[in-house]
């Protein structure tokens, strides 16, 4: 009998780039943190946090006037400024803001605080891991679109193909 020699085909496949998202909330600020896993890089990209489907009706309370209650922090990045190309708009009582990001290594992260607020339940200016649950985040890049909700440990994590390994 003969042997048959073995041949491997080796051939490049997509790897996931893994945006994670986490929410902490926090006094007097509350505290978002995107962070890149997955073993290799995000490329340019938008990346949308969608409070409107939020169990508790959250929104984000920038100023001392407006749709929030009691204490307000606006927008401020805390961390990866250089990786920020667009900074957010956020008025006051908005539900959604969108963050253009140049790209993001292997574990760097993005973070920012801002004062979140829950419109349904009994304490508007404390947000639980829970009451995050259903808020979205979308991250766009160039053609493509992807979504992801954030659970009840208050985190959400999307699934991007971005490179080839």
């Amino acid at each position: 009998m003969k042997a048959l020699p073995v041949v491997a085909v080796l051939i490049a496949s997509p790897a996931l780039a893994d945006l994670e998202i986490r929410f902490e909330e926090g006094a007097p600020k509350d505290r978002f943190t995107l962070t890149q896993m997955g073993g290799c890089a995000l490329g340019p990209s938008a990346i949308t946090i969608d409070l409107g489907g939020s169990a508790a009706g959250l929104i984000f309370d920038v100023t001392g006037s407006g749709a929030g209650v009691e204490v307000f922090q606006p927008f401020e990045l805390t961390a990866g400024a250089g990786q920020v190309s667009t900074p957010p708009a956020v008025r006051d009582g908005d539900t959604a803001l969108t963050l253009g990001v140049t790209g993001l290594s292997d574990g760097q992260s993005v973070a920012f605080t801002i004062d979140v607020d829950d419109t349904l339940g009994t304490r508007a200016i404390t947000v639980s891991d829970a009451e995050i649950t259903g808020a979205s985040v979308v991250l766009t890049q160039r053609d493509t679109t992807r979504r992801a909700t954030f659970d009840a440990t208050a985190t959400a994590q999307i699934a991007a193909p971005d490179c080839v390994s």
